[in-house]
């Protein structure tokens, strides 16, 4: 199991070593940072930034662990290392997130409601990733279940589910199989590991 809640296998695409735990893991799992201006550390959530890339495992014990020296040796100069970082990593995941279910939303592959979301998991539509509000009823949320295949994600709020959905507040939401929602599973697994969230389906082991 690689860092950040991403297994580790042959798919999971290239490859980078952690500055902080020395492990080789799938991308996937890990934030990339730049020495940017004034030799200040900036994340790089989208990978498009220039310069040297130095990657780190994407929870905040390996961010708070990065700050006390591995960034400067990586880099092999003395930089700034700002102090809110792990909190701003996390705010450019949070928003990438969004705005992936978002355009998953506008392609028509994402809907969200607890009826609706029921429909596709009864109707076979092949979910590929179910997502409930972190803050919503667990009691709620057990009713619904993650099919064979697919991935469950509570790592965002009801309002934060709400932005991606263009209202106030959403307790659950469904994404369609397509190569957007893919992206989601990837962008909210980090996010996952970096809110060290128990992410596991409040439906597993109920009589649903």
């Amino acid at each position: 199991m690689a860092r950040g809640g991403l297994k580790k296998n042959r798919d999971d695409g290239p490859e980078r070593r952690c500055i902080v735990t020395g492990e080789t893991a799938p991308k996937s799992g890990l934030v990339r940072f730049v020495v940017g201006p004034d030799n200040l550390v900036v994340p790089d959530v989208l990978e498009k930034l220039p310069g040297r890339g130095m990657y780190v495992s994407s929870t905040r014990n390996a961010l708070d662990a990065a700050k006390k020296g591995q960034f400067s040796r990586s880099a092999k100069q003395a930089v700034t290392v700002p102090d809110d970082l792990a909190d701003e990593v996390e705010r450019q995941m949070t928003r990438r997130v969004i705005d992936l279910i978002a355009m998953a939303r506008k392609a028509g592959l994402a809907i969200c409601g607890f009826e609706k979301v029921k429909g596709w998991l009864a109707g076979g539509v092949r979910v590929r990733v179910l997502l409930q509000a972190a803050d919503g009823s667990d009691r709620g949320k057990a009713k619904l279940w993650t099919p064979e295949g697919a991935r469950y994600f509570n790592c965002l709020t009801g309002a934060e589910l709400g932005l991606a959905f263009g209202r106030q507040s959403v307790i659950h939401g469904a994404l369609a199989t397509g190569g957007i929602s893919d992206r989601v599973v990837m962008e909210a697994a980090r996010l996952r590991g970096l809110r060290e969230i128990d992410d596991s389906d409040p439906a597993v082991g109920k009589d649903i």
